[in-house]
């Protein structure tokens, strides 16, 4: 069983007391003096805790005064001007070739040697038609690395593997059967598009700075709402630890469903890896999160392949309305992926350029 870094249990433990409303808003915490003495760590440990607490937007650290709570449960966010948007870039997945020490993707040098394992370790398989929901190797293999790294543990059979995100998009629209839907404004270009060409109707929802205003999520009507949770593209803004527990508060209070588009977190500087929407939701009300990843970002842009992950109340759903669809995903790269995940050199890819993020901050 894997033991529990010093500092994450300390994260763990302030981040508890802030959310159920110990250390309510604007109280000072304790010092890290007094949490390293608790916990009988060193202070650097209690300070790496307390700064990860930070990065998310629990707490700020006051010059000469401490660490204060910046957490609200109910927070409303007054009609400020929307951040500055940057768009180098037309795809979200532009940075992603994987040439040597350049983008987010693996080096070719090393993809190919795995493509050449696959072939000769994979033999015949590779002639055998996937399952309708993705190979079962690629998708235990999913499920291990999520557990391990993202700390979403669900067992394989909630993991469905497509065609990338724009894909399943429309698989998500087919199990829900929604006719409108929420989005981020601005947000990636094609999302809109898709949900369009399905017969959908978009609520272009403003952001600020943090995400996306209270008051207009209270005014869509929609009952889906689709969002980039972290460095939302174009805008590159980040929810914070307060909109995020709204956004799964929303979907609670209508009974609806949020679809989490996660295509680059992974890649996030902080040596604490980014919360997503579906854990915190599957602690409330039984989930309704459906979690959508792409592998464009992590292996290569030609990898058009993604999966999604499913609360437990709609596998029902899916098997019904759209599981009759076939794998979109070749077998042979389902295999090849699998092979990348089960070896390491897939998380390994994505620490190096996590590394290098921070190296360039």
């Amino acid at each position: 069983m894997t033991r529990t870094p010093e500092y994450m249990k300390i994260y763990l433990s302030v981040r508890e007391k802030i959310v159920s409303g110990t250390y309510p808003f604007g109280s000072r915490i304790p010092s890290k003096r007094t949490t390293a003495a608790d916990f009988g760590v060193s202070v650097i440990t209690a300070e790496h805790s307390y700064e990860i607490l930070a990065e998310e937007g629990y707490i700020e650290a006051r010059e000469r005064s401490g660490y204060y709570v910046v957490y609200k449960d109910e927070d409303v966010y007054s009609a400020a001007p929307a951040p500055e948007i940057k768009t180098p870039h037309t795809e979200r997945g532009a940075l992603s070739l994987g040439s040597e020490g350049s983008g987010t993707g693996i080096p070719f040098p090393t993809l190919s040697k795995f493509m050449r394992r696959t072939v000769t370790d994979c033999g015949e398989r590779l002639l055998v038609k996937s399952p309708g929901e993705g190979c079962c190797e690629l998708r235990e293999s999913l499920s291990k690395y999520l557990s391990r790294c993202r700390g979403i543990n669900v067992p394989y059979e909630r993991i469905v593997i497509g065609g990338g995100s724009e894909y399943l998009y429309g698989v998500c629209v087919e199990i829900l059967g929604f006719d409108r839907v929420a989005l981020e404004n601005p947000s990636y270009e094609k999302i809109k598009r898709v949900y369009e060409s399905r017969g959908v109707t978009c609520d272009m929802l403003k952001m600020g700075s943090d995400g996306i205003f209270t008051e207009e999520l209270s005014e869509t009507s929609a009952d889906v709402l689709h969002v980039t949770p972290f460095q939302s593209f174009p805008s590159g803004i980040t929810a914070s630890a307060s909109k995020r527990r709204e956004y799964v508060k929303w979907a609670n209070q209508r009974c609806g469903y949020l679809i989490e588009d996660d295509y680059d977190s992974e890649f996030s500087p902080s040596s604490k890896t980014e919360d997503t929407l579906f854990s915190l939701s599957e602690k409330e009300d039984g989930g309704r999160v459906i979690y959508l990843n792409t592998f464009s970002r992590t292996v290569a842009p030609s990898m058009r392949a993604g999966y999604m992950i499913l609360p437990e109340r709609l596998i029902d759903k899916f098997e019904k309305n759209a599981g009759f669809h076939s794998c979109t995903v070749p077998v042979f790269e389902q295999y090849l992926l699998s092979e990348l995940i089960d070896s390491g050199e897939f998380e390994r890819n994505i620490n190096r350029v996590r590394r290098k993020r921070r190296r360039d901050i």
